[in-house]
């Protein structure tokens, strides 16, 4: 008989079995049955035994704190977790679904987003069995109260003889609930900058498959691009309602490809992404880099698009050739339509942008200070809003009205700004490090030079966005395939060296200190 000890504040389930001794995580059990039990990361089935923690909200706590963990220097991430509850877990179905609430429909199209698919892989490294995930609108109460615990009940029985059940894809869900009822054409602030990469997009939604394909849209973060992406969605579903339109992030579908692989459910990952969609919105395709099997899918579903005729609208912060680790075929193969980009807007713009977002926040604000904000917001229109929302909420909270005083009470911290170089940031470099810049530009593969100069080239990409071909330039002429080889082998010293993490800390603080951001 299956024993159900308590791990901590953990309830889980495991096989009597003496010889069954497993790790995850090093967190020993002691139970009078058995020898002791260890509850961690590895395969969960061994000698026809299923083991598992339940699925209910001593679980969920417990995904919380790896999610935070892992996480630690993103206050975002922390601050649209926190309010997720667990609510139930129904096992009346054939696989049990967890619940999650959260209290606003903005906060559940967040979670889907940006934070349900860590949520998948916590979850999947505590429950070994087959589950769903639901995320649903619970309002304000999903923040207090009691939450139900699922029965041990209503847990599957532990049996000698159960091999482990594959988990399916999950349904796709209907477009319209991934696209922002906001980001339409209608509300998207045409400038100069911005006019190029809308008119193609419009045209697109208004005729797909039928002439730029794929689309591209390129540009730094906080530009519009992912408006674009969803405005595109919703004048598709407007027009030929008819046709089916999945919009997925680059990191999803890696990380869905990734899954169907272990799981041996590579025929339905095709089918969802090459058969059973029409329009396939991609956003951050610069995340595709990252595995090979990924590019493979990626690159046959695009000749499949392509070849049928179907459209594709992709977004990226980088142009193709500036993509890390992106194989030739695709690269190819993304500059085989049109590549729209979208740069920083002009003052003109950027006013133009502050009225209409006034405008919707039905708030009245004088000329004088709609041209300071637009006049220190220069880098993208997410800090643009921000910095006009900034000034709301503390007019609304210290019952003021707006005015230019006020504003630049508020706001006084970017009036202090200073630019960087990228000269200020190889002396910065060179000067921590104690070497020459002569050093760093020059071609010896001392490790007391490789090193910082990689950490160079990854800090003027990190926070001046150069193109790849520029920051090689800048370092004796380099070509963009050894800057790139640079940023990803500082991004794995990162994880693996301590010493390295604490140098770009430093250097990102002092390069802080300087811009004043």
């Amino acid at each position: 008989m299956p024993v159900n000890p308590s791990i901590g504040s953990l309830n889980c389930l495991f096989a009597t079995d003496k010889k069954s001794v497993l790790s995850v995580g090093g967190q020993a059990a002691t139970c009078t049955e058995s020898a002791p039990l260890y509850i961690g990361q590895e395969g969960l089935f061994k000698r026809g035994y299923f083991l598992s923690l339940q699925l209910d909200a001593d679980l969920w706590g417990l995904v919380k704190s790896n999610i935070k963990n892992r996480n630690k220097d993103n206050k975002l991430i922390e601050n649209w977790l926190d309010p997720i509850l667990y609510v139930e877990t129904n096992a009346n179905s054939t696989i049990p679904r967890m619940i999650l609430g959260v209290p606003t429909p903005l906060h559940q199209y967040f979670v889907i987003e940006n934070l349900l698919e860590k949520i998948y892989l916590e979850v999947s490294d505590l429950y070994r069995l087959p589950y769903e995930i639901d995320v649903t609108v619970t309002g304000p109460r999903a923040t207090e109260g009691v939450i139900p615990v699922v029965q041990q009940s209503s847990l599957p029985e532990l049996t000698e003889t159960t091999p482990p059940i594959k988990q399916t894809i999950p349904t796709p869900a209907r477009p319209s609930e991934f696209l922002n009822p906001e980001y339409t054409f209608s509300t998207f602030v045409v400038g100069r900058n911005t006019e190029f990469a809308h008119a193609a997009s419009y045209n697109v939604a208004r005729n797909p498959g039928q002439g730029y394909n794929p689309l591209f849209i390129c540009g730094p973060v906080g530009m519009g691009k992912t408006h674009l992406l969803h405005a595109v969605g919703h004048q598709i579903l407007s027009t030929f309602p008819q046709l089916r339109i999945n919009y997925v992030s680059a990191e999803r579908f890696l990380n869905e490809c990734v899954s169907a692989i272990r799981r041996q459910e590579m025929e339905k990952f095709r089918q969802k992404y090459r058969e059973k969609c029409d329009i396939l919105l991609v956003d951050d395709v610069q995340y595709i880099g990252k595995g090979e099997a990924t590019q493979e899918e990626f690159f046959h579903m695009l000749n499949t698009f392509i070849e049928k005729r179907k459209q594709v609208i992709l977004a990226s912060d980088r142009m193709p050739k500036d993509i890390l680790h992106l194989e030739d075929r695709n690269r190819s193969r993304l500059e085989w339509g049109l590549i729209a980009d979208i740069s920083m807007p002009d003052l003109e713009t950027r006013v133009a942008i502050l009225r209409y977002k006034a405008e919707r926040l039905i708030l009245r604000v004088s000329e004088d200070v709609v041209n300071y904000i637009a006049r220190i917001s220069k880098r993208s229109i997410r800090e643009l809003e921000g910095n006009l929302k900034k000034v709301k909420m503390y007019s609304e909270l210290q019952g003021l009205a707006i005015d230019l005083d006020l504003a630049k009470r508020v706001l006084s911290t970017h009036e202090t700004q200073t630019n960087i170089s990228l000269e200020d940031i190889q002396k910065l470099v060179a000067d921590h490090y104690k070497v020459r810049i002569s050093d760093l530009k020059s071609t010896t593969r001392a490790k007391q030079i490789v090193v910082p100069r990689q950490v160079t080239m990854y800090l003027i990409k990190k926070h001046l966005d150069k193109p790849l071909v520029e920051i090689g330039r800048a370092f004796g002429g380099k070509d963009h395939t050894t800057v790139m080889n640079a940023l990803e082998r500082v991004e794995f010293l990162q994880r693996r060296d301590l010493n390295i993490k604490n140098d770009i800390d430093e250097l990102t603080t002092r390069i802080h200190n300087i811009t004043g951001l």
